[in-house]
């Protein structure tokens, strides 16, 4: 059986279905849905081939092709469609819901799965990403100056029960010149934007969402401009740690790098730290002088920090000042203790 489905209600089942995104792989690395398993179709060329006669030929030229294309392939369709939904029960989509998702949905309804056609395909559900992050939520952001313990504090706040976005997760970068750690691969920006808006719809809209202050990018991936003026505006706590501590911490965390890793990051804010702070930098990762070489780089962050909290409403600042950069779990609580005394309005 086939069932016409919206994006809406796909995504309001109460019982998950296994789900089929039949476009090439090229389009799958692109951006797909969370959760999705790629089967697709066509393969990169054959789609082109196919959407050439279309175009060059017509309608009916191009579904004969098609049909000789994937002749051979259908036992091995309901094959991997069976891998990913044993119980043939599965939900499928293409680009626009069109010819390729009905085709597979056919195929898969013969054989005798049940099958969610997804209407308006994955161009649909795309449309449903950029809402989200146009609806409006309760944030509050988590703020400090770099190597203040927030990603950490975060995770913390997480395991206490809160609702958390982490932002440099998502965007497998932790947003400065060396973010990569010279092994995280960012996904697509498409991506990003599914993953995020995927945990956001997660959430009650009503009750507090932290998340990490961050510039509008991190990393190649940018905020979506709605979501980051929501954050510029949000209450925001300030952690304040004394500067040796987030020396340690953060020569702890950069420590085992690759010391060309580490210039080459350094010599990409040359500009923006100076000269002499850039070439001091470079020297002291040469002779490994970590906790120099952190000194000197965290001159441009902490600038860069203030001059983004000095924009704030100071109103909508709460100032708390954190003992210990490495005790994050009992940093959270403070967190929570400070935010509920102050008794934000809106926050």
């Amino acid at each position: 059986m086939i069932r016409p489905i919206t994006i809406d209600d796909f995504m309001c089942l109460q019982t998950p279905v296994p789900l089929a995104d039949v476009r090439t792989p090229a389009e799958f690395a692109q951006g797909h849905m969370p959760g999705a398993s790629n089967l697709p179709l066509f393969s990169n060329e054959e789609r082109v081939t196919v959407g050439t006669t279309y175009k060059q030929v017509g309608r009916e030229a191009a579904i004969l092709l098609g049909f000789d294309l994937t002749g051979p392939k259908w036992s091995g369709f309901i094959r991997k469609a069976l891998e990913a939904a044993p119980q043939k029960k599965i939900a499928v989509h293409c680009w626009r819901g069109g010819m390729r998702s009905g085709a597979i949905a056919w195929a898969l309804d013969l054989y005798g799965f049940e099958v969610y056609l997804i209407q308006g395909g994955y161009k649909q559900y795309r449309r449903w990403v950029l809402e989200q992050f146009e609806a409006m939520y309760t944030l509050v952001v988590l703020g400090g100056m770099t190597g203040s313990g927030k990603t950490r504090i975060l995770h913390a706040l997480q395991t206490l029960g809160e609702q958390v976005v982490d932002l440099e997760e998502l965007a497998q970068h932790q947003g400065s010149s060396y973010g990569s750690l010279n092994k995280l691969v960012q996904p697509t920006q498409e991506q990003f934007e599914n993953n995020l808006a995927g945990q956001l719809r997660r959430f009650d809209r009503q009750q507090t969402i932290w998340i990490e202050d961050e510039s509008s990018t991190i990393g190649k991936c940018l905020i979506p401009r709605p979501l980051w003026n929501q954050m510029t505006d949000a209450f925001l706590v300030d952690l304040q740690v004394d500067a040796a501590q987030r020396v340690r911490a953060l020569a702890r965390e950069y420590g085992e790098l690759d010391r060309d890793f580490l210039i080459a990051g350094t010599e990409r804010i040359r500009k923006r730290l100076g000269h002499d702070h850039a070439k001091h930098a470079i020297i002291a990762i040469q002779e490994g002088r970590l906790e120099d070489f952190i000194r000197e780089v965290i001159t441009y962050y902490d600038k860069t920090y203030r001059t983004s909290l000095a924009r704030r409403d100071a109103g909508r600042i709460l100032t708390l000042a954190l003992e210990d950069q490495a005790d994050h779990h009992n940093n959270a609580r403070k967190v929570l203790q400070a935010l509920e005394a102050a008794h934000p309005v809106n926050p």
